[in-house]
């Protein structure tokens, strides 16, 4: 959430410029342009909807991003959690491996045992030189995302307190003239 996109969000619906809005929103790569931009459709195309409405479906479309950005982290949990995993699977077979050579003999043969047993830790260093970092990522990442987040959350809480304020202080028959023209623009 830019402070540029906020500052000229809300210039715009100060004056009442919804339509601009809407296409100012469309070019605009930030999850909070594409609430506003979703809310704005729903507003202009259902100018007889309580604000109540316009508030959940803001607030759905908020949940939507959060999702999305949520989404684009989670593998590098997947990552964390499997790679110790696959280390340790190797950890095992490399342990069955040298202690079905030891079983196999009545002297132990001590360089077929090390070998197994590096085996062992070498799968094992391996799986948790790969998960501790992607781990590290994941909670950097998750951070990170909880913060963009919560200045979603502020920033469309912020511009639907200002868009209620204006809807309140236009008359309906103006709501509908004016969302009844912009739809007409939109045609061409």
């Amino acid at each position: 959430v830019s402070d540029r996109f906020m500052n000229n969000a809300e210039a715009m619906i100060r004056k009442r410029d919804y339509l601009s809005l809407v296409a100012y929103c469309h070019r605009q790569n930030q999850s909070m342009a594409r609430v506003a931009q979703k809310t704005l459709d729903f507003f202009t195309k259902y100018p007889s909807a309580s604000f109540g409405d316009f508030a959940d479906f803001a607030e759905a479309e908020g949940s939507r991003q959060a999702g999305l950005l949520s989404s684009r982290i989670t593998y590098l949990a997947d990552i964390g959690s499997i790679a110790p995993m696959v280390g340790l699977l190797g950890t095992v077979l490399g342990m069955i491996k040298s202690f079905l050579q030891i079983s196999e003999f009545a002297g132990v043969k001590q360089m077929e045992l090390a070998a197994g047993v590096s085996e062992a830790l070498i799968t094992t260093a391996a799986g948790l030189s790969i998960g501790i970092p992607a781990l590290i990522f994941y909670s950097l990442f998750r951070g990170r995302v909880q913060k963009y987040i919560a200045e979603l959350e502020a920033a469309s809480t912020h511009l639907m307190a200002l868009l209620h304020t204006q809807v309140e202080h236009q008359k309906p028959a103006e709501r509908e003239v004016h969302s009844s023209s912009q739809r007409t623009r939109e045609d061409y």
